[in-house]
């Protein structure tokens, strides 16, 4: 009687194992996830006895894409607080000048500095002395969330904790993260980025959480509500709120599991899963059942020191959006029509052409299919927002539609390409297993293109994500640094 629900930009995509049958639903994402996640959830069970909700969801992603993260404070050793602005100096595209890093999510006068000092063998060891004043210069800048990354603090976790005491009581409700306890290993930049995304985003996160347990408690779910993380494991929704920086990629990673059990079945060796949904699509190679899992990747810019399975993300969905830039050359993405309004032909305002409206224009899609079960498609409004397109790029409508498609599937062989053949790995051994709402509406050419061993589309593909959910099992990840001799 467990149920899954996974949140994406366009749809909320719904597994329920009642302990005979697997039931499977979708509906429209609402700006408040936990809205559709409980709606979803009545409209499937129909009265039925949900004994536990496990959950994908993409609110920590989203604050941090669209900065609405908290206002937050940055306490370093003094001397160090410009750690995280200094970074490692490398730049994100070598030969491109135009390309800066994202700002600091604290600016720089939301960095204080903490006399102490510690050492790694603890020889050292001066306990934090100004904390007085740190905590006065706290209260006057009045953040909402504090990340603590001292210069030894995993080592020396001791001084951190400190530290954490004095600016709750000062602070008392504002979260306070502390490096030692969000990722304790060393390289302070990459560790105290970490602790800020975390900090950063604990106040949207928690706050969400707690509307999902309030709303499902009121739909007769239990509140022991599990949350996937981005590693590819379930951890409690208390774990959840406190550690949001290891549910950055919560919404993807059941879509890998499901893949791994997939593939572990039939008998692959080597997978890659492609999950193409309403606004993105991601893709993770597989080896012997097991995701390939990354100890440290950057999130829009931020270095995350948190396991994640090694998904690579593009913006090319069937929201996706064409269009053609100043030289007069056609693209797709990463805009998203997202569900409100969504493609042109969902009726429901949107003017511009997306993917959808290509497939449904090329009757790729027939025009009698309702979306999710409940989203008719207006053949007509695909027609008129994919000629405007023709327009401006001399193509006919047909043109245009194919045109999209060709340059959206270029975007995905890139993707494909970068955790293969980039990685040292022959896509060629590979079999692509294509799930999302739209991920059989492109899975054979992708294919095709890179010479694949085959392709496989499982049952229920359109929310294989959740299905995922049902399969993971707990988690806790935790790391130690060891210096060898």
């Amino acid at each position: 009687m467990t149920l899954g629900v996974d949140v994406g930009g366009t749809f909320t995509d719904l597994a329920w194992w009642d302990g005979e049958r697997l039931r499977v639903g979708k509906t429209s994402s609402t700006t408040d996830q936990s809205e559709a996640v409980v709606q979803g959830a009545a409209e499937l069970t129909a009265g039925g006895t949900v004994a536990g909700l496990l959950h994908g969801t993409t609110v920590a992603t989203n604050a941090l894409l669209e900065r609405r993260g908290a206002r937050t404070a940055l306490v370093a050793t003094e001397g160090f607080t410009d750690v995280v602005e200094i970074g490692r100096q490398d730049r994100p595209s070598l030969y491109d000048s135009f390309i800066d890093r994202p700002a600091p999510l604290v600016g720089a006068t939301d960095r204080f500095g903490v006399a102490e000092r510690s050492s790694l063998d603890a020889e050292v060891n001066v306990a934090p002395s100004n904390l007085e004043e740190l905590t006065a210069a706290l209260m006057e800048a009045a953040p909402e969330a504090v990340a603590v990354s001292l210069l030894y603090g995993f080592a020396n976790p001791g001084h951190e904790r400190a530290v954490r005491r004095a600016i709750s009581g000062a602070l008392p409700g504002v979260p306070v993260s502390i490096s030692s306890e969000v990722v304790g290993e060393l390289r302070e930049f990459e560790r105290t980025s970490t602790t800020i995304l975390n900090a950063y985003l604990t106040p949207v996160m928690s706050s969400y959480l707690r509307r999902l347990v309030e709303r499902a408690s009121e739909a007769g779910i239990p509140p022991g509500i599990l949350v996937m993380r981005s590693s590819g494991g379930l951890m409690d929704i208390d774990a959840a709120g406190r550690l949001p920086a290891a549910a950055l990629l919560s919404g993807p990673a059941g879509g890998v599991v499901a893949s791994a059990a997939l593939g572990s079945s039939l008998g692959y060796s080597r997978l890659i899963s492609f999950d193409m949904g309403g606004t993105s699509t991601d893709v993770c190679r597989i080896e012997d059942g097991r995701p390939e899992v990354s100890y440290e990747r950057a999130i829009d810019g931020y270095p995350c020191r948190m396991p994640s399975v090694a998904i690579h993300t593009v913006g090319a969905g069937g929201g996706s959006i064409g269009w053609v830039d100043p030289g007069g050359a056609l693209r797709v993405g990463p805009r998203s029509a997202g569900a409100l309004p969504g493609p042109a032909s969902y009726g429901r305002g949107g003017t511009e052409p997306a993917v959808t409206d290509a497939h449904l224009a090329l009757r790729r899609i027939g025009t009698d299919v309702r979306l999710a079960g409940s989203v008719p498609l207006r053949d007509d409004l695909a027609a008129a927002a994919l000629d405007r397109l023709g327009e401006q790029t001399g193509l006919d409508r047909a043109g245009a539609a194919l045109g999209m498609i060709e340059v959206v599937e270029a975007h995905m062989t890139r993707a494909i390409r970068a955790v293969s053949v980039e990685e040292g790995a022959d896509p060629r051994d590979a079999a692509l297993v294509a799930f999302g709402g739209a991920g059989g509406l492109h899975a054979t050419a992708l294919a095709r293109n890179l010479e694949m061993a085959g392709v496989v589309i499982p049952p229920f593909a359109g929310v294989f994500s959740a299905f995922g959910l049902l399969l993971s099992p707990p988690r806790h990840d935790t790391a130690r640094s060891v210096l060898l001799r």
